[in-house]
């Protein structure tokens, strides 16, 4: 396209919840991803030229968590010109890995620095929770804020929003194992009781602030005895199937702890080092070795950066 700057930007794909942490806590891996690709055009208004790695996505900018994302912040910013968009999808829908938010997050991410950054990434995480509100009616930041900022994070608050940023403040890999099952994010939240008994609200909260401090202590012993879900995961563990059997198989192998990522049906644990890590990934695929079931397993360090760019805006020439 002539006279107009690109960029490539590539976000992460994400474990929310971490066993204590429902719709407050999530952490980044460093793959699977996607990357959204984006150019300035003449003409105003967001189009969508392109969409690889997936079918059935829309290209219609206001169904797509691209566009919104991108019409958003061209709003608020008053830009006088358009963007024309590609999304290159690494990892599959409904996986419980924040597909929709790296989706979103690269967007926003990407945009951003076309622009000159005007934003922060803290302030860019309202805009691609946008793009979580038009994919799953509900605008959350427990994905879409650690694919952006890397690391764990912490949403304190939605209302006002208060994202905390935690970082890597110590070393931990994590095995992620998503079974080629379907599992719809509607189907994993409306199960939930909505009154939990005030006792496991209090281990709950427990645990949380627990792995909090074993996160910011480096106490690898209170992250493993933290990474416990009181309340939802015994809700949802049966729509995954041998969910059981292969969070067993983690912690026999060494896992600090497991548990279901996001919504399901990907089952992550976390180990201290690569080397366990790896050999967990391995006792989970065993488990499903015989269950007709195809996976797609990964072994990743928590990464201290989330979105990035992988090619940097260039001006073409006038022709």
């Amino acid at each position: 396209m002539e006279g107009s700057e690109y960029i490539k930007v590539f976000a992460p794909a994400t474990v929310a919840n971490v066993c204590c942490g429902f719709d407050v806590l999530g952490f980044a891996l460093d793959q699977p991803g996607d990357e959204v690709w984006v150019r300035k055009k003449d003409a105003p208004g967001i189009t969508i030229s392109a969409i690889r790695g997936i079918s059935g996505l829309s290209q219609n900018p206001q169904e797509n968590v691209v566009g919104v994302v991108a019409q958003k912040m061209l709003a608020d910013l008053q830009v006088p010109f358009g963007l024309d968009m590609q999304l290159h999808k690494g990892m599959p829908v409904g996986s419980g890995l924040g597909s929709s938010a790296a989706s979103s997050a690269a967007a926003a991410y990407a945009v951003n620095e076309l622009l000159g950054k005007p934003f922060t990434t803290e302030e860019l995480v309202p805009y691609a929770m946008e793009g979580e509100r038009i994919a799953s009616g509900s605008a959350h930041a427990d994905n879409v804020a650690p694919s952006l900022l890397g690391g764990f994070v912490l949403v304190r608050s939605y209302d006002p929003l208060d994202v905390v940023p935690l970082g890597v403040p110590v070393k931990l890999y994590c095995s992620v194992v998503h079974p080629q099952v379907e599992l719809k994010t509607s189907l994993a939240r409306s199960i939930l009781k909505k009154d939990i008994p005030l006792q496991k609200g209090i281990r709950q909260w427990g645990n949380l602030a627990a792995l909090m401090a074993g996160l910011l202590k480096a106490d690898y012993g209170l992250i493993g005895r933290s990474l416990h879900d009181e309340i939802f995961e015994p809700e949802r563990a049966f729509l995954i199937p041998l969910f059981k059997q292969a969070k067993q198989a983690a912690l026999d192998a060494g896992a600090l702890g497991a548990g279901i990522s996001g919504s399901g049906p990907s089952i992550f644990a976390l180990s201290a080092t690569e080397q366990v890590a790896s050999e967990v990934k391995t006792a989970i695929e065993q488990v499903y070795l015989s269950s007709g079931i195809d996976l797609h397993a990964y072994v990743s360090q928590v990464p201290e950066q989330g979105a990035r760019v992988i090619q940097q805006p260039t001006l073409h020439a006038q022709q």
